[in-house]
């Protein structure tokens, strides 16, 4: 029998019958001595309760063997492979919360088998990705170097090509650079400098920057908001998140276009809108602009590595903030950033 093959349970009924066996013998000797007359009635009367006790003993643990056989039978099944399989556990008592465990438990590494199985895809994704972004600017390196070592070449045309690997150089530097600080963000290896600083400050630190960009392109950058307003962040990081979506703003208007920086604050928190009267994001693309990599088949930006706003996006989000876009074809962009003031939480 199967349930005896458990020791625990074996030893259980062998103590039942020793103490059913000692017992009948003290009580048949007790009453031989007192009323003989008795004893073969007790006698019957011990075998029929010890026989009830056995199989009522027998039907409970065969029916617990069975249980565990159905539930071993399940944890098999998940183990080759199986996902679905669990174990019923309808009823209540311990053994039933100990299979309720188990089923969490398998819940739990499917998860975690579907976050791995995505971040295997991001990264097999992310490895085509960086791939086909150094092609062109390898391609191109490779083309100024062969003509640059031609004997015959001018001056002027070497300080051209010159120029031109270097500009290639940047734009793969700037691919490397982004990537590991996006990689850095989403492992948490980066720990924000978080202090009050004034916005004001930050966004003129903004206007600065692109200052020469602007006269290059007749742009106009115009500010606007509080001069007393702070925001508890890390200044360096924010002010580059910011910097991309300026930069995104100036990539994407012509000549005289305006962008506007504005800042204010909430109920509870500050916000950042940063607006363009530039040719705007197509319906088609207002979903993925902040996807790594992504490049619209109808922007005019050639020379974009698609990191820019997904790198603003992860800084901003590692501030608890949030980044909403609204576009129009032929009006502009707008993009509205939302910080949580912890004060006022």
């Amino acid at each position: 029998m199967k349930i005896l093959a458990n020791k625990e349970i074996k030893n259980l009924f062998l103590s039942l019958s020793l103490v059913w066996g000692v017992t009948f013998l003290l009580a048949e000797v007790f009453l031989w001595l007192s009323y003989r007359r008795l004893s073969l009635l007790l006698l019957i009367l011990f075998l029929l309760a010890g026989g009830a006790v056995w199989a009522v003993c027998f039907v409970y643990f065969n029916r617990q063997n069975q249980i565990m056989e159905q539930a071993i039978l399940q944890i098999n099944a998940y183990l080759d492979g199986d996902r679905n399989a669990r174990i019923e556990c309808d009823n209540e008592g311990e053994l039933y919360r100990l299979f309720h465990s188990i089923n969490s438990l398998a819940a739990v590494l499917n998860a975690h088998a579907d976050n791995e199985l995505r971040e295997k895809e991001f990264l097999k994704n992310t490895i085509s990705d960086i791939s086909h972004q150094l092609k062109t600017p390898l391609a191109a390196l490779n083309i100024y170097n062969g003509l640059l070592q031609d004997e015959d070449i001018e001056v002027s045309s070497v300080k051209e090509f010159a120029g031109l690997s270097e500009q290639e150089l940047d734009r793969i530097e700037t691919l490397v650079q982004s990537l590991l600080k996006i990689t850095r963000l989403d492992a948490g290896a980066i720990v924000l400098e978080k202090n009050a600083e004034n916005v004001a400050d930050m966004m003129r630190d903004i206007e600065l920057h692109f200052a020469y960009r602007a006269r290059q392109e007749k742009k106009e950058i115009i500010l606007s908001g509080s001069d007393h307003l702070s925001l508890f962040c890390d200044r360096d990081w924010l002010n580059e998140a910011i910097d991309n979506i300026v930069k995104n703003a100036f990539d994407h208007t012509e000549s005289g276009a305006t962008i506007r920086v504005a800042w204010k604050e909430l109920p509870s928190g500050v916000q950042i809108v940063i607006t363009d009267n530039g040719c705007g994001i197509h319906p088609e693309d207002i979903h993925h602009i902040f996807k790594r990599f992504y490049r619209s088949r109808f922007s005019k930006d050639k020379q974009g590595i698609g990191l820019g706003l997904p790198l603003a996006k992860a800084i901003i989000e590692a501030h608890n903030g949030t980044i909403e876009v609204d576009s129009e074809l032929g009006i502009g962009t707008t993009f509205t950033m939302n910080f949580l003031i912890p004060t006022k939480l």
